[in-house]
């Protein structure tokens, strides 16, 4: 169908297609003019994304992500806040609510659910493009009943956004409270297990009785070399076979003033057999004295060979004694090394066991804080006010869509009728219906008279042939 045939069309069957145009316009008018008015109140909250957390102090990324505000909506539009706005509303008290329940249900369900879907179908929640707020609408017959119910979403969609961050705070704090009390059980065990050792082994300052002791150890054994080293040297003495050859022998000075007065002697006694004969009574005085100051030599070098041996009879003796506390010192060190291992391991079981205490008392303390903590990241920022203007049914509106739809039907209408009851209303419809090459054309009467009258003269009654 080209162009022409459907202006052609439409100006054969114009009336039709007003008609319907017409109809359609009142029909919209009076079925906009009848139908109840409704109103629509509107309540906006506002969400806090970038302002740290009031306790812990810490920015939460899930508030960040793109599907935060998707979240948020879906919490307002769920099933726990629509209840929450019929108990919030008191609505399940009412009896004429309680007889239309029973009328459409017939006592079915639960009251509280069947008011909750009621309010939700509704119920509109739109998010701002480009900011944190989100608009509550809420459409009904009644202006204050729709501002009542926009502004009991908002308040209903507040509390049980705080109860859903109260929720996991104060499981958190009854979990942190109990380990908190078993912390505090373990730390009093491995304190008493502390007291209890150092009582029982009767410990003040294990560090320092260990110093001494080990000081003492070392002591001893300075003392048991020095002995070894002593007793060694007098046994050595012992098991020389010459005595003169010792060295305390040879360093007396009474030894070397013997053996010089025997010297002198011995040379003053040779010259008095020489001059005088070994008779002469000055002879036999010197051969006495030789004899005395001899014994007397070797009285001293006996004596001083004695107490050689009565050093290393004390010597091995202090030896032993020595030995002996030496052992005895080892045996008590190590029991102190011991006890200070056991001691440093209930000291750290100690330390270990108040870490764990303090750490688990300061997350109690901060989720029970977190579980009390009653503000939101979320605000109410404007209540919703009983609408003056209802915001159905829109007339103006709805005339100019059935002026739109009233037009498209009007002309669908008239191009079915014409396809029901096909006219040849141009030359291209003729040639289609025949299939025949058109040869010339007459123009309509009335437009050969128009002319006739224009130019006042005969004309003929045929047009120019057109290919």
């Amino acid at each position: 169908m080209t162009l022409q045939q459907f202006l052609l069309i439409l100006r054969a069957r114009y009336q039709v297609a007003l008609l319907t145009l017409l109809i359609t316009v009142a029909a919209t008018v009076g079925v906009s003019l009848v139908i109840p008015k409704e109103y629509t109140a509107s309540a906006a909250v506002v969400l806090d994304v970038k302002s740290p957390d009031p306790v812990s102090g810490m920015v939460l990324q899930g508030m960040m992500a793109p599907g935060y505000m998707a979240t948020q909506i879906d919490i307002i539009n769920s099933d726990r806040v629509a209840q929450r706005v019929v108990k919030l509303l008191r609505m399940e008290e009412s009896a004429a609510i309680r007889a239309q329940w029973q009328e459409d249900t017939e006592g079915k369900g639960q009251l509280i659910t069947w008011l909750a879907t009621l309010l939700q179908k509704k119920l509109e929640v739109r998010p701002a493009r480009e900011s944190n707020v989100i608009s509550i609408n809420y459409s009904g017959a009644n202006p204050d009943f729709a501002a009542a119910v926009a502004n009991g979403f908002a308040q209903a969609y507040l509390d049980v956004t705080l109860e859903l961050k109260l929720a996991p705070a104060r499981q958190y704090a009854a979990f942190f409270e109990e380990q908190t009390k078993q912390m505090r059980e373990k730390l009093d065990r491995a304190q008493k297990a502390l007291s209890d050792y150092q009582q029982t082994k009767g410990i003040t300052a294990v560090d320092d009785r260990l110093d001494y002791e080990t000081a003492k150890l070392n002591e001893t054994s300075s003392q048991l070399t020095g002995v070894q080293a002593l007793t060694t040297d007098s046994q050595s003495k012992r098991q020389n076979a010459k005595a003169d050859t010792v060295a305390e022998v040879m360093q007396s000075p009474l030894i070397n003033s013997l053996k010089a007065d025997i010297a002198r002697l011995d040379a003053k006694l040779q010259e008095s057999n020489i001059n005088l004969g070994k008779n002469h009574p000055q002879t036999q005085r010197t051969e006495a004295e030789l004899a005395s100051l001899k014994a007397q030599l070797e009285t001293e070098t006996r004596k001083i060979t004695s107490s050689i041996d009565t050093t290393y009879q004390v010597g091995k003796q202090r030896e032993q004694q020595l030995q002996g506390a030496l052992s005895a010192q080892k045996a008590r060190v190590l029991v102190l090394n011991k006890q200070r291992d056991e001691l440093n391991v209930l000291r750290r079981d100690l330390e270990t066991a108040q870490r764990a205490f303090e750490l688990i008392s300061q997350r109690s303390s901060q989720s029970n804080v977190e579980s009390q903590n009653a503000q939101s990241n979320i605000a109410l920022l404007n209540a919703a006010t009983p609408p003056v203007e209802p915001s159905k049914p829109r007339i103006l509106l709805n005339v100019l869509v059935s002026i739109f739809l009233g037009t498209l039907l009007g002309v669908g209408l008239a191009l079915m009728l014409e396809l029901a009851n096909r006219r040849v209303r141009s030359a291209d419809d003729l040639a289609e219906a025949l299939d025949l090459p058109v040869l010339g054309s007459i123009a309509a009467a009335g437009a050969t008279l128009k002319r006739s009258k224009k130019f006042k003269g005969p004309v003929l009654a045929t047009s120019g042939a057109r290919a």
